[in-house]
């Protein structure tokens, strides 16, 4: 089931620059569905399925959002930075994981007591720079002594679960949902055209995996799997953010206002033409905010033509992401249709 492997890949630990552990769920996976699979030097896992010679590159991100020691004071006490895109008020009082040395360390994020906040502190956000993580230790020794030290990667402390009809929660489900989608589909497809699936690292810190990547395999052209953001709760408006949860995948005409990417036509006009004859539910948007793989990707070598395929998920760069099965479902199925053919570059 997706279901049950997406829970495995969002309760997996890989913030940016650490996906070591993603990779090996990934390689797990797919190893018995594809032709060749390679780690580049920057940590990309490549999968390959050899076909003729034009070339589809598929690409998910395997990190996730998260933080880095910076500083252990003498009371054991540790000062964070984000790495990836955090909104301060979300972190305030999470259970963490510090992976170091010795294995994994259970910590909290502390920070002054709201009793003892004045009035103007009251009005202000926390920041992440007013935060300390409390792992129970006394001294800047005993931190030390559980292997934890300058650098020591951290994510937070939440496990994956269901909530009414078709739709989960969980951690990291940005980019969790992509990966697991590219795996389903490898296992699936049947292409005769030559796929690079490529789980890319460092997309929360620049897109960085998806820009080496890109450039050394050259594809003809590439898909970005990946989340968005849905107008279908309270706080948000649909003249906004268009997409809903439950009313199937998301393809991405402008990201960023047009700043990101502009989205090939040529590709969008595959992916819907492919959705609207095999009757798999789509969307479409044209969004504001946020970027995928796919907004370097274009920008490779010569250019290569581009679009996201996203799913909408509501609370992205939270520990309670929540995303739609149905639409996970529906994504994979358009994948497979697609890669049967080509666009029409």
């Amino acid at each position: 089931m997706v279901k049950e492997l997406l829970r495995k890949l969002s309760d997996a630990h890989g913030v940016s620059g650490c996906e070591g552990s993603i990779r090996d769920i990934i390689r797990a996976e797919v190893a018995g569905s594809v032709d060749e699979i390679r780690e580049d030097s920057m940590g990309n896992l490549i999968a390959v399925k050899r076909g003729d010679g034009f070339s589809i590159m598929l690409a998910a991100h395997m990190d996730e959002i998260g933080l880095m020691v910076q500083y252990i004071d003498e009371k054991g006490f540790i000062r964070v930075v984000p790495i990836g895109g955090w909104f301060g008020p979300v972190l305030y009082t999470q259970r963490v994981i510090l992976h170091g040395k010795n294995g994994p360390v259970t910590g909290v994020l502390g920070a002054k007591p709201p009793h003892m906040l004045k009035e103007e502190e009251r009005k202000k956000e926390i920041k992440i720079e007013d935060m300390f993580v409390d792992v129970g230790a006394a001294s800047e020794e005993e931190v030390k002594s559980l292997g934890i030290e300058i650098g020591t990667p951290i994510t937070i402390d939440r496990e994956f679960a269901d909530l009414a009809g078709n739709r989960v929660t969980g951690k990291a489900l940005d980019n969790r949902v992509g990966v697991a989608m590219l795996i389903r589909a490898l296992q699936r497809m049947e292409s005769p055209h030559t796929v690079y699936a490529v789980f890319t690292v460092q997309e929360e810190v620049g897109l960085k995996g998806a820009k080496v990547s890109a450039y050394s395999l050259n594809p003809d052209c590439a898909i970005a799997t990946d989340v968005t953001i849905p107008g279908d709760h309270p706080g948000i408006e649909k003249k906004d953010a268009s997409v809903e949860m439950g009313r199937g995948p998301v393809v991405s005409i402008v990201n960023a206002s047009g700043r990101g990417l502009i989205s090939d036509p040529r590709m969008v006009a595959w992916l819907r033409e492919t959705a609207e004859r095999k009757k798999i539910p789509c969307q479409v948007e044209v969004g504001t905010g946020g970027n995928t793989d796919a907004t370097i990707i274009h920008l490779e070598r010569g250019g290569i033509p581009s679009v996201p395929l996203s799913i909408a998920a509501r609370y992205i760069h939270s520990p309670v992401e929540v995303v739609d099965m149905g639409d996970i479902e529906a994504a994979i199925q358009l994948l497979v249709e697609a890669l049967k053919t080509k666009p029409a570059l």
